[in-house]
């Protein structure tokens, strides 16, 4: 079929179309279209204002170094960290597409000795990390089935927030050295003072052993006198017992960053040490 007959008819329909309009045009009386109010002329659009980016804080050095080596590990993604958490300003955080039991053992194998062990709260974890006198932590917070908030934070100094519950120097410290209040050792071992300086120690299922200030002789028990590396001291009150006379109870201490983990038998507890 040619296409001829096709363009006639589409011509045919066009001007039928065309005088159709023109005979309604025509016989509808026209009607006075009232005077068009001039529409207000808008003013110039503002220029949209540019994005601000996000200012992240600036990490501490001893926070940018550890952020470094937990970012190669978890490959997160830097972020701003939650106010609500409550950070130190020099905090990093970090989201990684992976879940919190996952990550764990790749931190602490990457992180090595200067790492402690991982404490769980719920669904966070947390991991102390120490770098010469530095003491950073590692958190993970566990935010969907895959995703997972790592953050690397520098807390404050622990002398400084205790700075106003170190006893005063008695006669007869060492400076330098580490020393625990009899009190730190509250559920491990029961201090009582005794007269003339002496202090009794006493923990289930050992010898109690009896300390007196100012010398290192010491008796446990019916074992007879025992030899400590230091003297204790005592401020009146008192005790002030030195972290190396623990091996005499059966204790000993390890560095959990800027506190020190106690352990006497099964029972632990962490103290910050005194420094004089």
């Amino acid at each position: 079929m040619s296409k001829a007959p096709h363009l006639k008819v589409a011509l045919v329909c066009a001007a039928l179309l065309t005088s159709g309009l023109s005979a309604a045009q025509s016989a509808t009386p026209a009607t006075p279209v009232p005077a068009a109010v001039p529409a207000p002329v808008p003013s110039p659009a503002a220029p949209a204002a540019p994005q601000t980016p996000v200012r992240l804080s600036v990490p501490s050095n001893a926070a940018s170094a550890l952020g470094i080596e937990v970012s190669g590990v978890v490959g997160g993604r830097l972020v701003g960290c939650p106010r609500t958490l409550k950070l130190s300003a020099g905090a990093l955080c970090l989201y990684a597409q992976n879940t919190a039991p996952a990550l764990r053992p790749l931190i602490k194998t990457k992180l090595g000795a200067r790492a402690g062990e991982w404490k769980m709260t719920g669904q966070a974890s947390s991991l102390a990390v120490t770098s010469g006198k530095t003491l950073a932590l590692v958190l993970l917070a566990q935010i969907s089935p895959k995703e997972t908030l790592v953050v690397v934070d520098t807390p404050a100094p622990v002398a400084a927030q205790s700075a106003g519950k170190r006893p005063a120097t008695p006669a007869g410290v060492v400076k330098g050295e580490l020393y625990l209040l009899g009190s730190d050792l509250k559920g491990l071992v029961n201090v009582t003072a005794l007269s003339g300086g002496q202090f009794k120690l006493e923990r289930s299922g050992q010898q109690p052993l009896t300390v007196t200030a100012g010398k290192t002789g010491a008796s446990s028990g019916t074992s007879g006198s025992v030899e400590l590396p230091l003297a204790p001291a005592s401020d009146g009150r008192n005790l002030l017992l030195p972290f190396s006379a623990l091996g005499a109870l059966g204790c000993t201490s390890t560095p959990n960053g800027k506190v020190l983990t106690v352990a006497c038998g099964a029972g632990s507890v962490g103290v910050k040490p005194i420094v004089f």
